[in-house]
């Protein structure tokens, strides 16, 4: 079996287990459901490791030219061939020599200054590495990405308030001055992240190919992981409403407003998925079901609402104990992300950090880093609820 067959093979058979998944949720089947869920998730794991086979494949040409032809481009929005093996082949060389820019030779793959002695990614690998990023559990699409190119800045936006209309006036007389809109400013600063990785000095004689991979791989879920953290730290510092249960819950959706009711929804773990799979109507029918005009979805119908629900991993927003947390609203609108798409690379075989020791263990310890900002836009555009599930709802 080739790759290709193999990589359908497993699309059809997560499409069969996602199929099975909504026929127990819509027979309150909640055991079946998990199992087939948990399938979806194995699955998913599977297909990630066939795309990233066929794309090396597409990458480095195939066995003869009829098969080159047959084999598909996995991902899009690549740069050409010719352009990524390039990057890929100087970052190895990088990496074999240090991650050093030598200046006297003219890196023309730097962008300005290298940071701290190291070498700045170069832009194709660092798209790459946001594929790799987002092939995960990312709470990145539910805010606003915002891309700079400076450390500090601002955005300016008009507030909204309330307009009060023109006056009546009266034949001759003078027209008052009608409220004119006011403005905010929502500021940023870029700080810098990192971490460091620990790998076997065999892996600088690797291909050109699995360097580059290793360097995508690792800092595409670093990335993944700090940015979801940042999400939820800026969530988390907004003030938290106790929702006593689905009426609360209802009742945040309303108070919204209709500026945010029509792009919002319900943001929960699955712990949250888990409690919401309890609810019934008088009838004794699940309120959470698959959305019709997209199963893969679901929604929360109560009586003339219904809502969309989006729900993450444990890991990916975590709960606080028996406190479930619900994220009730339009993170578009609440919360910006700001990214500056610097990503630099350093590397060292003697460098001690913790348990590691690169001489004595034979190791290279390299270090990533990244510069971004996560802030809130606009309070009132969400409500972080939680539901206490101590208390007995």
């Amino acid at each position: 079996m080739t790759a290709k067959e193999k990589l359908l093979e497993l699309k059809n058979s997560r499409a069969a287990a996602i199929k099975a998944a909504e026929e127990a949720l819509g027979r309150g089947d909640m055991a079946e459901h998990e199992k087939q869920m948990d399938e979806v998730k194995s699955i998913n794991g599977k297909i990630e490791a066939a795309e990233a086979l066929l794309a090396e494949m597409w990458r480095g040409g195939a066995p003869d030219p009829e098969q080159r032809e047959k084999t598909p481009q996995v991902g899009d929005g690549n740069p050409p061939l010719s352009g990524l093996k390039k990057a890929v082949k100087a970052l190895a060389n990088a990496a074999r020599n240090g991650f050093r820019v030598n200046k006297a030779q003219g890196d023309n793959l730097s962008e300005g200054e290298a940071a701290d002695g190291g070498y700045t990614v170069p832009e194709d690998i660092v798209t790459k590495i946001e594929e790799r990023r987002d092939a995960k559990e990312n709470l990145l699409g539910l805010v606003t990405v915002v891309r700079v190119k400076t450390n500090k800045g601002a955005r300016t936006f008009k507030k909204r308030k309330q307009l009060k209309g023109f006056a009546t006036v009266a034949e001759a007389a003078k027209i008052p001055k009608s409220e004119g809109p006011e403005f905010e400013r929502v500021e940023y600063s870029i700080e810098k992240r990192g971490g460091f990785l620990p790998v076997t000095n065999e892996l600088l004689e690797d291909s050109d190919a699995a360097i580059g991979q290793v360097v995508v791989d690792w800092m595409g879920d670093e990335s993944r992981v700090t940015v979801n953290k940042e999400i939820v730290d800026v969530i988390k510092a907004h003030a938290s409403t106790a929702l006593e249960g689905l009426d609360d819950i209802i009742k945040a959706w309303i108070n919204l407003g209709s500026s945010f009711r029509a792009t919002s929804a319900i943001i929960t773990n699955d712990d949250g998925l888990a409690w919401l799979s309890t609810l019934k109507d008088k009838n004794d029918r699940y309120l959470l079901s698959p959305n019709p005009a997209d199963p893969k979805a679901l929604q929360l119908a109560a009586g003339p609402h219904v809502i969309p629900v989006k729900t993450f991993d444990n890991e990916t927003i975590p709960s606080d104990g028996t406190k479930i947390p619900f994220i009730i609203g339009d993170l578009k609108e609440g919360i910006f992300y700001f990214n500056r798409r610097q990503m630099t690379l350093t590397m060292s075989n003697v460098a001690v950090a913790g348990d590691f020791n690169a001489f004595e263990q034979d190791m290279t310890l390299w270090r990533g880093t990244l510069r971004d900002d996560c802030v809130e836009r606009d309070a009132d555009a969400y409500v972080y609820g939680q539901v206490d599930t101590a208390s007995g709802e």
